[in-house]
């Protein structure tokens, strides 16, 4: 099988339209997930319909990062779909590095999809452990590069650390409880520097659910309705 696309997009559109009609046994679609082309496992995701094994699932995750956005999209919704009708696969799904990657992905589908279905994860003995160790080397990673932008730096550069903080915040709404609490205070606080409002709005849906009365005081003040918003003010 090939690796990527075919030579040219009316090439690679054929072969995907006739694959599309044909069906495929769980051995071959994992075959198509380790060895094919971007079209093949893009449509191998898509149509795998089960887990059996560590083994399965595995070669899934393996193509959550590190590719074509296209297969990681389809790969993260069939994980999705995959813990949410079938718990007994669940098990299998302990990859706790590979999905805090996924987390962070430049693509924002993928992002949720992830940190929508992560939860579900936290059954697993030891995967939230390791999965929030990666987050919150992200969130310090991305204070640390915030600090060091001057202003001169291209919005690019800014916007890059902002979106890998919003989504690791997003997911940490989901262990707060995991969290030891002042630990989770220094990194709301320090969010809070940030004048981009969807970070101060990702820090007020977590401050909802803990009992840090002051920021949450001081939440219900910002500038911003959204902010404000999330306290019904």
């Amino acid at each position: 099988m090939n690796s990527g696309f075919y030579k040219d997009l009316d090439t690679n559109f054929e072969q995907a339209f006739e694959m599309s009609t044909k069906s495929f046994t769980h051995s071959e679609l994992l075959e198509m997930l380790q060895n094919g082309n971007i079209p093949q496992k893009q449509l191998a995701a898509l149509r795998l319909s089960e887990i059996n094994n560590q083994s399965d699932a595995d070669i899934l995750v393996s193509n959550l990062t590190g590719c074509d956005g296209k297969i990681r999209e389809a790969v993260s919704l069939k994980i999705s779909n995959l813990v949410r009708e079938n718990p007994d696969c669940v098990k299998f799904f302990n990859q706790a590095e590979t999905f805090a990657d996924a987390t962070i992905d430049i693509n924002a589908n993928i992002c949720r999809l992830v940190v929508d279905f992560v939860p579900i994860l936290k059954q697993n003995e030891g995967f939230t452990a390791i999965y929030l160790e990666k987050i919150l080397g992200f969130i310090q990673n991305a204070f640390e590069e915030l600090d060091k932008i001057a202003f001169r730096d291209k919005k690019y550069v800014i916007n890059k650390q902002l979106f890998k903080l919003y989504w690791c915040l997003e997911t940490l709404k989901n262990f707060v409880d995991d969290i030891e609490s002042e630990k989770l205070l220094k990194i709301l606080e320090r969010s809070l520097v940030e004048t981009e409002y969807t970070i101060r709005e990702k820090v007020a849906q977590i401050a909802v659910l803990i009992p840090f009365e002051d920021l949450k005081n001081q939440l219900k003040n910002d500038e911003n309705y959204y902010v404000r918003a999330v306290f019904g003010a």
